[in-house]
């Protein structure tokens, strides 16, 4: 893209203005410490706000400070996180903390340099952490970002491209100030994104403080920008879940360690809308005698890359057996970390 000093530093004076008036109240900001703001923007990581709200002061009651997050049990860490989705974040958390307490004396560094060399953290959470938290000037790009900018320079270049990220990210940096105005410009400029420069939806161009350095409004093409080239189609994967029920107690499995939702706990199930018959011989290979299996619903989760198509079935067992443990009700809702992609099934054995 080409050289945009003046109009982004425009851009900067226009939105750090607008930002102190137009703020909204969120409790990671009433207190941005450095530990707050990174707990904050990685379980912002592709949830909605107003999910990660009651996770985020829920997480901070159990979790208070680097230390404690350190010496969790991760199967308490993986259950606050419940519901949140994306794991491997609670599970970077951890790390990063441990990293953070034996090379760090238990602060977060301060430079997005240092802060990138902790696990979970990429180009976008350590220049919101620095310039948050620190009042480095640092910008911190993301989809919200490259969507404000692309608009008001009107931008023909696909921001899907690692150089147009690269070349936007720069070219801020050239502008950004430092203190609390690199604060209040990289939450300013997010909360442009997210609540007037908006998504998939038209504009409010008519309430933006950049309407009158923005080309794309002026010249009628907002909707047009920005550009960005078409997400592959995702995967479709069928998938027969099983409630396997023993005298009060439902079967689980922990998945694999790598991979997909990698190793957290799941209700047994096996690819494909199984026929009976199939059913009937994996649960003889587990060593299972059923007494009764009922259907009980379809369900469908979307992941990023791929989309689960599940059908359930409720099998009463004569005895436990398989590779499962065999947990109440209660103890699979309150101690066990269960997928959001399994819920419409969690929510049948309340």
């Amino acid at each position: 893209m080409k050289q945009e000093k003046e109009l982004f530093a425009q851009v900067a004076n226009a939105l750090v203005i607008w930002y102190h008036a137009n703020k909204r109240i969120m409790p990671w900001r009433a207190e941005p410490t450095p530990y707050h703001v990174w707990i904050s923007e990685i379980m912002l990581q592709q949830t909605r706000i107003e999910a990660v709200i009651p996770y985020y002061d829920r997480f901070l009651r159990a979790f208070p400070d680097v230390q404690t997050l350190a010496e969790t049990d991760e199967d308490r860490l993986l259950k606050y996180w419940e519901g949140l989705g994306y794991y491997s974040r609670a599970r970077n958390l951890k790390k990063a903390a441990g990293q953070i307490i034996r090379d760090h004396g238990g602060r977060l560094p301060q430079t997005a340099a240092e802060l990138k060399k902790l696990p979970g953290i990429g180009d976008y959470t350590a220049g919101a952490i620095a310039s948050i938290a620190y009042g480095k000037p640092e910008p911190a790009v993301d989809g919200n970002v490259l969507r404000v900018l692309s608009r008001v320079a009107a931008c023909p270049d696909d921001i899907m491209l690692p150089a147009t990220r690269k070349a936007m990210t720069e070219q801020l940096r050239a502008i950004y100030p430092a203190g609390q105005d690199a604060s209040d410009l990289t939450q300013g400029i997010m909360e442009l994104g997210e609540t007037v420069c908006l998504p998939n939806a038209v504009p409010r161009c008519e309430i933006c403080p950049l309407q009158g350095c923005c080309r794309a409004h002026s010249r009628g093409v907002a909707m047009d920008f920005p550009v960005k080239s078409p997400k592959k189609a995702r995967k479709i994967e069928r998938k027969s879940v099983f409630l396997l029920l023993c005298d009060g107690r439902y079967a689980l499995h922990r998945r694999d360690s790598s991979g997909l939702l990698a190793n957290l706990w799941e209700f047994p199930n096996i690819p494909g809308h199984a026929t009976m018959q199939e059913i009937e011989s994996y649960l003889r290979e587990c060593g299972l005698h059923p007494l009764a299996v009922t259907p009980c619903g379809k369900a469908k989760h979307i992941f990023t890359h791929v989309e689960w198509h599940m059908t359930g079935y409720l099998v009463t067992c004569e005895q436990p057996g398989g590779d499962f443990v065999w947990k109440t009700a209660e103890e699979i809702l309150t101690q066990y970390a269960i997928p959001t992609a399994f819920r419409a099934f969690t929510s049948l054995i309340k």
